[in-house]
């Protein structure tokens, strides 16, 4: 039998939540992507439990032994046990008795088999005991998860019906979680293709969720690329196109840059993307700072004195992608000079003869010349070169 290798095994909160159950004569599992994860080498942020213990009988445990806990979804057998100072999710094990999109309704059981059966993938199917011990009750998910293959469990139209932001979750597994050079798997997105009416009733703010994800994986464009293929692209995200997407990533890779799913989102452009994914007001405003700037024709040193590093590096990242080439260091050393530099003049070293209006059009001229000239005209230098009337005299 397989056994992982986690730190969070050792972790004294999560120990704590596992040793309510076996004393009371209950069985209890490591579930999902934390188990996934550490089969292949990989961490997790959340650890989330599965046993047979009814959720009355979770509060109870918890209580007695002076855990905090919280029904957060009581109804569908979720309890949540604060240990640690962190939550950890416990589930009753259950199967579904009806299923009405996400509103399905549930029985409690006490049948591993049963409970991986309603999981969307067979990657996600897989449980740990305490000791790290794995198990495969479909005898599936460990397969795929080495082979990088990212399949529903079941019937993948079925599957989806349940719970259409799946189809999403599909490609952003498949970004994550795929074998590059296995292709996706065809029953699968067959049946993402078939469903594309039932992403008009999702929100907004699990379709963003769920982009921002898929967007964050070390290579999204394939992934993306097999979205535009099946339909859903264009149902989430009009008008965004997948070229420029798969050349900054091997331009983020040659520069050595982190993935950064805004950067990644200006490139794939499309209409209205900060209300279609529910973008925050600061992520849209840097949505636009990025797709301004690229549209822009500055120079490498104006781009970093106006956007600053971070974001004049994207906007060059993504300038190289569109034009289909690397981005040069050259660029980035000039980026960097222009954001370390210091515009010398404010509103009050003009003359007082100027106001309102004026001082920001006067500052503007002045500015844009100082900027052409390689940010090299000093306070008076720059001074001198007022006219009466606050206008910029020509350069001499």
């Amino acid at each position: 039998m397989m056994r992982i290798a986690a730190d969070w095994l050792a972790d004294p909160g999560v120990r704590a939540v596992m040793a309510l159950f076996a004393p009371a004569g209950h069985r209890a599992w490591f579930v999902g992507g934390c188990v996934r994860n550490a089969v292949i080498g990989a961490g997790a942020t959340d650890v989330d439990i599965a046993t047979d213990a009814l959720p009355e009988r979770v509060l109870a445990l918890a209580g007695a032994a002076g855990l905090r806990a919280v029904p957060t979804g009581i109804a569908h057998g979720t309890v949540t046990l604060v240990a640690g100072g962190r939550p950890h999710e416990v589930t009753t094990l259950r199967r579904d008795v009806e299923t009405r999109g996400r509103h399905a309704t549930v029985a409690f059981g006490t049948s591993l088999e049963g409970d991986a059966a309603r999981r969307d993938f067979t990657m996600n199917a897989l449980y740990a005991s305490a000791a790290g011990e794995v198990l495969d009750p479909l005898g599936q998910g460990l397969a795929d998860l080495r082979a990088g293959r990212v399949r529903f469990i079941g019937d993948a139209g079925a599957r989806i019906a349940e719970d259409y932001l799946r189809i999403l979750r599909f490609f952003r597994f498949h970004a994550w979680y795929g074998d590059p050079g296995g292709g996706i798997d065809p029953e699968g997105l067959a049946a993402c293709a078939g469903g594309l009416e039932g992403l008009a009733a999702l929100s907004r703010e699990r379709v963003g969720a769920e982009m921002r994800k898929l967007l964050a994986a070390p290579d999204p464009a394939p992934a993306v690329g097999a979205m535009a293929a099946a339909g859903v692209l264009l149902r989430v995200l009009p008008g965004a196109g997948v070229r420029t997407l798969a050349v900054l990533v091997h331009v983020e890779d040659a520069a050595g840059l982190a993935p950064d799913w805004l950067r990644r989102l200006a490139a794939l452009g499309g209409e209205d993307a900060a209300a279609r994914l529910r973008l925050s007001r600061a992520e849209a405003r840097r949505l636009a700072r990025l797709r301004e700037g690229m549209a822009q024709d500055r120079s490498a040193a104006e781009t970093g004195y106006r956007l600053g590093i971070a974001d004049g590096t994207g906007v060059l990242a993504l300038r190289a992608a569109m034009a289909g080439r690397a981005l040069a260091p050259a660029a980035l050393a000039s980026l960097r000079d222009g954001a370390a530099r210091v515009f010398p003049l404010r509103a009050a070293d003009l003359p007082p003869g100027l106001a309102g209006p004026a001082i920001g059009a006067a500052l503007a001229r002045l500015e844009a010349q100082w900027i052409a000239e390689d940010f090299v005209p000093g306070r008076a230098a720059l001074l001198a070169r007022l006219d009466p009337q606050g206008g910029s005299a020509p350069r001499r």
